[in-house]
């Protein structure tokens, strides 16, 4: 192995090469991140849109983990926020913390639900009620208290998800 010496504005670095490790092959493979209107929402939003299909099967995972499923929706202008919002918290160092993390629920946690029918008809009372509103679907685990999964299921006109391949440049 041979020692590399490069030098940028006045540092010198030194490092071993290792022999055969090369990206160089991949970098036509890499993508830049697009900034601009490409929010995440939650677990699975770096796929492509769901199908009815898709979200039915995640559903069915949720109950048939015992997870209790819940619905939640909120509007456009409040359903991401960019900042900690108005808590005064002001420093990234808190983790996961952010105002606005919360929305709306469409009526109380299915617990004990079994049937994955019974979300996917309150996912389309939901939908109807609040057209104009995000709807996602939270799994919750009463046995870790936490929860597990969270995912879109309906985005409002003129906030659909943008296509996979135009989310990097």
């Amino acid at each position: 192995m041979a020692a590399l010496t490069s030098s940028f504005m006045g540092l010198t670095a030194t490092t071993a090469k290792v022999a055969g490790v090369s990206n160089g092959t991949k970098v036509s493979m890499m993508n830049v991140w697009q900034p601009n209107n490409n929010k995440f929402f939650e677990t699975l939003s770096f796929l492509p849109p769901l199908s009815s299909m898709d979200i039915a099967k995640q559903i069915q995972y949720i109950v048939g983990k015992g997870w209790t499923p819940c619905l939640e929706f909120s509007d456009p202008a409040t359903a991401m926020t960019v900042d900690h919002g108005a808590s005064g918290v002001v420093s990234s160092a808190s983790c996961g913390y952010y105002d606005n993390r919360y929305w709306p629920m469409w009526k109380l946690p299915m617990f004990g639900c079994t049937d994955p029918n019974q979300v996917l008809m309150e996912v389309q009372k939901c939908t109807a009620a609040f057209p104009g509103c995000y709807v996602r679907v939270a799994g919750f685990d009463s046995d870790k208290q936490v929860q597990q999964v969270s995912f879109i299921v309906h985005r409002p006109l003129g906030h659909e998800q943008i296509p996979t391949m135009q989310r990097s440049v």
